[in-house]
């Protein structure tokens, strides 16, 4: 029995999230139906995370036992034959025996993209989060540095969350300026349900002046959900990159050649 570790890319925008649902189409739904078909069964497959309906991913890993033999590169052509153009195997590797895309997971990196300028973009409508306002990105660069170390981050997670244990350690965070896209990046060990896009929401916040520059720690000593900014929209956010314990980055390690 071989265990083999995927990583996909998608665009989220005609999905219902990762997980499958009843009367959804889902990214895990449609890479099982290419498993069907390049593998000869319907195999279960581990994603690395849930993502919400709309969110992209540029690294999403899938874990997944089989006995077939095909080689890793092969396998990422074959998937690719029979998966949509807007869902990408980017890498394949195999990895040891027990091996659980989500539970060997140390740490995830998020994404969230910015159009920030006045005029839209048609080609990155839901791609991005259109935001025509001035954004002072050295400021917000700044700020966001308060993110970072283990904290109770309840603040920043949405109602409906089953968590119990609402303490997670972010390892780095920064704003950025690219052209017309403003990005803000955000690494850590986990993150809560909607986290990062509340994180987003209190940046523009703080950018509006509804909540002050050096009101993050407050925020998070508080634990209230009411006194973070807005939810930003889903289709600003991507999965960027996720972190495995010895074999290190797999975006930068895993390769489709074996």
């Amino acid at each position: 029995m071989r265990t083999l570790l995927f990583s996909i890319a998608y665009d989220g925008r005609n999905y219902h999230g990762f997980q499958v649902q009843k009367n959804a189409v889902t990214v895990e739904q449609v890479f099982q139906d290419a498993v069907e078909v390049v593998f000869g069964s319907r195999l279960p497959i581990k994603g690395c995370s849930r993502t919400d309906s709309g969110v992209h991913a540029n690294q999403f890993c899938i874990s997944m036992e089989t006995q077939s033999r095909i080689p890793c590169d092969k396998a990422v052509l074959a998937m690719n034959c029979n998966l949509p153009p807007d869902i990408a195997v980017t890498a394949c590797r195999e990895v040891p025996e027990g091996f659980h895309a989500r539970y060997n997971c140390t740490g995830k990196e998020y994404l969230y993209r910015i159009l920030n300028r006045t005029a839209r973009d048609p080609f990155s409508h839901h791609l991005a989060l259109h935001y025509p306002y001035s954004l002072d990105v050295e400021t917000l660069h700044n700020v966001c540095q308060d993110f970072i170390g283990y904290h109770n981050f309840s603040a920043f997670c949405s109602s409906g969350s089953s968590v119990e244990d609402t303490r997670r350690t972010v390892f780095r965070a920064s704003v950025e300026r690219k052209g017309d896209f403003v990005e803000f990046l955000v690494a850590g060990d986990g993150f809560l349900y909607n986290m990062v896009r509340i994180m987003t929401g209190t940046l523009l916040g703080i950018s509006r002046g509804e909540i002050p520059q050096n009101g993050i720690p407050d925020i998070i000593e508080s634990g209230e959900r009411r006194k973070a900014g807005i939810t930003a929209p889903p289709w600003g956010l991507y999965l960027n990159r996720v972190f495995y314990p010895n074999i290190g980055d797999s975006q930068e390690k895993t390769s489709g050649q074996q």
